[in-house]
């Protein structure tokens, strides 16, 4: 019996249906890496105030407020007296405290204010009530009737200057034009409620706003002129 042969021609057409035949491979599905949590974050908003609230830089976050907006400070506010010159009232301080009661607790408000007119006459008052407004009123008020008239020479200081009250200790030196007022908060405040503009200061004991602007006060308040002294003296000044 003959044994049956396949030509070369015959070959490509029987393998076609086996190559049709044959399953198609399936394409691997596609993963995503994991995004970094810094990543994430970066996304959510920019650091700072200006951010929109789910990231660092929203209301609650590093750089913002509860609002989620930038901090602001206070400006001092402008007022005018019954001889038409504008007083600066600047709120330096405020305190709470608390007394308990029968009913539960009982809490009071103290404000430290500072009034000037920027020409050499500043006073400083303390207001307490049951409320943060009437207090701050009331500090208004008192310093306005303690207002004192201070020596300055032009800009800045005649003089250097050391003044002790209670525990805390200021020490005030005149400094050339535009170097500006070198001193802390509450010093700061009673020197430019009363026109200084150019100044070196210290604060070298308590931190007690009373008393450092106590303090600060009590040190204008000793500045004397030439002039002043040549003629408590009974002297002409050449």
């Amino acid at each position: 019996m003959a044994e049956e042969t396949t030509t070369p021609s015959e070959t490509p057409a029987a393998a076609a249906p086996a190559a049709e035949a044959a399953p198609v491979a399936a394409t691997p599905a596609t993963t995503t890496a994991p995004v970094p949590a810094r990543a994430r974050q970066n996304d959510r908003g920019p650091r700072g105030g200006g951010g929109d609230g789910r990231g660092p830089g929203g209301p609650g976050g590093r750089g913002g407020n509860r609002r989620g907006g930038p901090r602001e400070r206070r400006a001092p506010a402008v007022v005018t007296d019954s001889e038409g010159n504008e007083l600066t009232e600047k709120v330096v301080f405020i305190n709470r405290s608390s007394k308990v009661v029968k009913g539960g607790r009982r809490f009071g408000f103290s404000a430290l204010v500072v009034t000037g007119n920027r020409k050499g006459g500043v006073g400083v008052g303390i207001g307490k009530a049951r409320e943060v407004v009437t207090a701050i009123q009331k500090g208004n008020e008192d310093a306005r009737r303690e207002m004192v008239k201070v020596s300055l020479h032009g800009a800045t200081l005649p003089h250097e200057v050391y003044s002790v009250y209670d525990g805390a200790r200021v020490l005030l030196r005149p400094a050339s034009p535009g170097t500006g007022i070198i001193a802390g908060k509450t010093v700061r405040a009673v020197l430019e409620s009363a026109g200084v503009r150019d100044v070196l200061s210290k604060s070298l004991g308590s931190n007690n706003p009373a008393n450092v602007a106590k303090a600060t006060l009590q040190a204008l308040q000793s500045l004397r002129l030439r002039e002043d002294v040549y003629k408590a003296r009974g002297k002409k000044l050449d």
